[in-house]
């Protein structure tokens, strides 16, 4: 039997993990240019990353790096960094533009776009299999965007419906549901309930980086982490997985500030 005094003792407290410590700083740049950077310092970090995406330029330093080693890191990689900025400011001019935009991007391509004017707001392909973008002369920015968005969205489960029947056999069960949403990071997530999300930029990457996302994803219905089980399931169905794991590395940052663009953020 329990005694009284082990029910009534204080448990123990768990160690909690140490937080992220975020400020924003104001650096120069070897051209003379000055711009805001997000300086982190984060307990699991082992080396010094600098990242550039459409929220911004970010500094991540591990527990013990000094200043003088961050400010030495930017100095080193102040070329790449400039290169980064002016990629993002060159996809930003890119944005939707009524009567004017000439393409839109498409599962790797850039395909024409005609613009006309037409009773409701709704983008779809013509006859011909070009981009046909009908507006009312009433409609706004907004619309023409929730528009082009709701078009990617229709684009995707298209795919999902061509490219999902092959790779259900072999796993304990079917996704519960598909969500396309707009992410910063990661290109894809399967949550507890087992639905299934898929970043929208992929609409805007060559097709087989699409399904590659798609049978990462499915394969965490096998294995809920990645672990080399996990990765022996992915080859098992998709052999080329590193080729497009390497092709969203080197061009996802540019197809994710491109598609915020053209959604206006």
């Amino acid at each position: 039997m329990l005694s009284l005094r082990r029910l009534l003792r204080r448990p123990q407290a768990v160690p909690r993990a140490a937080a992220l410590r975020r400020e924003w700083v104001d650096v120069a740049l070897a051209d003379g240019g000055r711009i805001p950077l997000l300086r982190v310092r984060d307990p699991r970090a082992r080396r010094i990353k600098l990242s550039v995406d459409e929220r911004g330029v970010r500094l991540t330093l591990p527990p013990r790096a000094s200043l003088a080693a961050a400010d030495r890191f930017l100095h080193e990689h102040g070329d790449w960094l400039r290169r980064q900025l002016d990629l993002q400011a060159a996809h930003a001019a890119r944005g939707l533009i009524v009567g004017q935009t000439a393409t839109l991007p498409l599962l790797g391509e850039e395909m024409p776009l005609t613009w006309r004017r037409a009773r409701a707001t709704r983008l779809d392909f013509d006859a011909q299999g070009r981009l046909d973008f009908q507006v009312p002369a009433s409609a706004g920015q907004a619309a023409v965007q929730r528009a082009l968005r709701d078009f990617y969205e229709a684009r995707g489960r298209a795919e999902l419906g061509r490219r999902l029947p092959r790779h259900l056999p072999g796993l304990p069960r079917a996704p519960r549901r598909f969500l396309f949403k707009r992410t910063t990071g990661q290109w894809g997530s399967l949550a507890p309930d087992a639905s299934l999300s898929l970043d929208l930029a992929l609409l805007l990457a060559r097709p087989s980086a699409f399904e590659y996302v798609l049978v990462h994803e499915l394969c965490h219905l096998l294995q809920a982490n990645h672990s080399p089980r996990f990765w022996r399931e992915v080859e098992a169905r998709f052999p080329d997985w590193r080729d497009e794991r390497d092709y969203l590395r080197r061009e996802g940052r540019a197809m994710k500030a491109r598609l915020r663009a053209l959604l206006a953020g």
